[in-house]
C-alpha cells in the first residue's frame, strides 16, 4: 500500500466560463490519480462531467486536491450530475465520524475489513464520493482500496474456473442506515468495461466487531469455507493490489464502486476526522 509517485503532469484545463486553471496529475502507486488545481479555490463543478468520469473509470481513485469542499446540499447537488443518488434512510449524505459509543464497526476507532458500497441496497452504487472535511494528520485511519480487477486478472486459470462457481451470502443486523441478507456471485463483470471483478466482503467476527457481517459460501464444501476466505482475504490484501489513502483535510475522492473494495486502518490516537459520502447508482 503506497502513496504518490514522483511523476506529475501539468496542463490547462477550463474551469469556469471566464478562467483557465492549471491541474497537475500526479498518478499513485499501483493505481490512483491526484489532480491538484493550482492555487486553490476550483470548483469540481467547472469540470465537465465526463471527463471527471472517465478518470475515475481509468484511475480507479481519483483525489481532487485544491477544490473548494461543498456544502451538504452542493455535494448531493452535485453528485446528482452523474447519476441517481443512494439514499439511506432518506440521507443522501452520510457523516462519517468516530463516535463515543457506536452501534456499528464503521463508527467505532478500529479498522474496517474490505467490502463494497450498496451490498445491503436495492442497486449497487456505480460511484462513490467522499469528502474531507477535517482530519488529525498522523491518527490512523488510512482508507485502503483494492483493486478486484486486477486480483482477477492475475490468477490461474483454475483458481479463475473455481470463482466462477461461487457465491457468498452476506447477513447483518439492521443498526444503523443499512443491514439485511444478500446473496451475490463472486465473479461479475464491471458494467462500463466488462472486466472481470470480484464482489467480496470479508466476514466480520462478533467478539471483534460491533454489528458484525457474517458470511456464507456456496460453492465449495463446508468445511472448506473458513480456508477460502482465508485465502481470499489474503489474496485481495497483497500490497500489489491496495492503495492506502492518508486523508488530507480538503480532499474529495471519487471511486468506482464496481473495480473496488475498500476499508479503513484502524486510528491510532484521538481524531477528529469528519468524511461526507454520497454515492451514486
Amino acid at each position: 500500500m503506497t502513496n504518490s509517485v514522483p511523476q506529475s503532469a501539468a496542463a490547462d484545463y477550463p474551469c469556469g466560463s471566464t478562467e483557465t486553471t492549471k491541474l497537475t496529475h500526479t498518478p499513485l502507486r499501483p493505481f490512483g490519480r491526484i489532480v491538484e488545481a493550482a492555487g486553490g479555490g476550483a470548483r469540481i463543478e467547472d469540470l465537465p462531467v465526463e471527463r471527471l468520469v472517465r478518470w475515475t473509470e481509468e484511475s480507479r481513485v481519483l483525489v481532487l486536491r485544491g477544490f473548494q469542499l461543498l456544502t451538504e446540499r452542493e455535494f448531493a447537488d452535485y453528485a446528482r450530475r452523474w447519476g441517481e443518488v443512494l439514499r439511506w434512510d432518506g440521507r443522501e449524505v452520510v457523516d462519517l465520524v468516530v463516535q463515543d459509543n457506536p452501534k456499528n464497526y464503521l463508527f467505532d476507532s478500529g479498522d474496517v475489513p474490505f467490502h463494497w458500497d450498496g451490498a445491503f441496497a436495492d442497486a449497487d452504487p456505480r460511484y462513490f464520493f467522499f469528502q474531507c472535511l477535517d482530519v488529525t494528520p498522523g491518527a490512523g485511519g488510512e482508507t485502503v482500496f483494492c483493486d478486484t480487477s486486477r486480483v482477477y486478472r492475475d490468477a490461474d486459470d483454475a483458481l479463475r474456473e473455481r470463482w466462477s462457481r461461487i457465491s457468498l451470502t452476506y447477513a447483518t443486523d439492521k443498526v444503523v442506515h443499512y443491514g439485511g441478507r444478500v446473496t451475490e456471485r463472486l465473479v461479475t463483470q464491471h458494467p462500463a468495461t466488462g472486466l472481470p471483478v470480484l464482489r467480496f466482503a470479508e466476514p466480520l467476527a462478533p467478539e471483534t466487531y460491533k454489528n458484525p457481517v457474517h458470511v456464507t459460501v456456496h460453492g465449495v464444501d463446508e468445511p472448506e469455507a473458513g480456508d477460502f476466505l482465508a485465502a481470499l482475504a489474503e489474496r485481495v490484501h497483497r500490497p500489489e493490489y491496495c492503495y492506502a489513502h492518508d486523508w488530507q483535510a480538503g480532499d474529495i475522492l471519487l471511486a468506482d464502486n464496481f473495480s473496488l473494495i475498500h476499508g479503513r486502518t484502524a486510528f491510532t490516537g484521538p481524531t477528529r476526522r469528519r468524511l461526507q459520502r454520497v454515492e451514486v447508482v
